[in-house]
């Protein structure tokens, strides 16, 4: 993962989503999306058996992968998401945490 300076009409937003959401291949998922949206950022499992995520790329994008993990696999049950945003930082690759 490298960073730099992000280019105009990039947003990152920062996810944390609760539920079931371990063990359902919800990182997975996330990560695939990302890459095919060409977004950058990381998704991981949390020790509290939460998904927390970062999304840096062009708002729309950005948006649909934040909607997405409001359902998140067909094995996931989301009770929550939280979401906020963050100064792009300029990543250039998704990575699995």
């Amino acid at each position: 993962m490298s960073t730099g300076d992000a280019p105009p009409g990039v947003v990152r937003r920062r996810v944390v989503v609760h539920g079931r959401v371990q063990g359902v291949g919800f990182r997975f998922g996330c990560a695939r999306r990302a890459e095919a949206a060409s977004l950058a950022g990381w998704v991981r499992n949390r020790a509290d058996g939460t998904v927390e995520a970062v999304f840096e790329g062009p708002p729309d994008a950005v948006e649909a992968l934040v909607s997405w993990c409001t359902q998140g696999p067909p094995m996931a049950r989301v009770s929550s998401v939280e979401c906020s945003d963050e100064p792009p930082t300029g990543e250039t690759s998704f990575s699995l945490r």
